[in-house]
């Protein structure tokens, strides 16, 4: 009798010793995995808070230094530009402080049996420190102006930026040499590719106005830190 009390008060102890393994176990396990989630949650929330994302869509009005930029039809021309106002999310942080620069070039680009310019943004500069790739561009200037020989240059070159194409044919066309001395895009030598220009009668010019025509819309998201 006395030994089968014993037995039984030996099993009912491994029993509820193994009840308490048991429900202690997953206890244990779960620790690690509760301090997984909260890591990630931490992270995410941190990398909400220290980044911005402008969606790809976004429309960035823009300036520039002169109130138009001259190039042909051919030609591709470096242009930075300015942006003229604070670009914010939709609570109304900003982003893209008005006054950063977007970095970029006009190319000429064909449509149908028209060849224009457009402006095609490579890298914005928020500041001295934050630099990002950027990817946009703006519409298409098909508008044109033409210079015959012997007209005069001012209302095209007045208060323009000069593809050096451009200048060299406006200069080569009408021999006016002053225009070597306007604001020249790309650092080409005016002179020597005005002489390629000799005997022509004519030039079409694109003229583009900044302010109207270089609005620049985001093909890609932009990530700021």
């Amino acid at each position: 009798m006395i030994t089968s009390q014993k037995w039984r008060s030996t099993t009912a102890a491994i029993l509820a010793l193994g009840i308490g393994v048991a429900t202690g176990a997953p206890l244990m396990v779960a620790a690690p995995a509760t301090a997984q989630r909260f890591s990630e949650y931490e992270r995410g929330r941190i990398s909400q808070f220290d980044s911005e994302r402008v969606p790809s869509g976004t429309v960035i009005p823009v300036t520039y230094e002169k109130d138009k930029v001259v190039v042909t039809r051919e030609e591709t021309a470096p242009l930075t530009l300015t942006v003229a106002r604070d670009i914010r999310t939709t609570n109304g942080r900003i982003v893209i402080p008005a006054g950063s620069q977007i970095v970029g070039e006009l190319q000429p680009v064909r449509r149908g049996n028209r060849i224009g310019t457009q402006f095609v943004a490579r890298e914005l500069f928020v500041s001295r420190r934050q630099r990002y790739r950027i990817d946009a561009n703006s519409g298409v200037i098909t508008r044109t102006e033409r210079v015959q020989r012997g007209s005069g240059t001012g209302s095209i070159v007045q208060g323009a930026a000069l593809g050096a194409a451009a200048a060299a044919a406006l200069a080569g066309i009408t021999g006016d040499k002053a225009i070597a001395t306007e604001e020249v895009l790309g650092g080409a030598g005016v002179g020597a590719l005005a002489g390629v220009l000799l005997g022509r009668r004519s030039v079409d010019v694109i003229v583009v106005r900044p302010e109207e025509d270089l609005d620049l819309r985001l093909r890609s998201d932009i990530v700021l830190r």
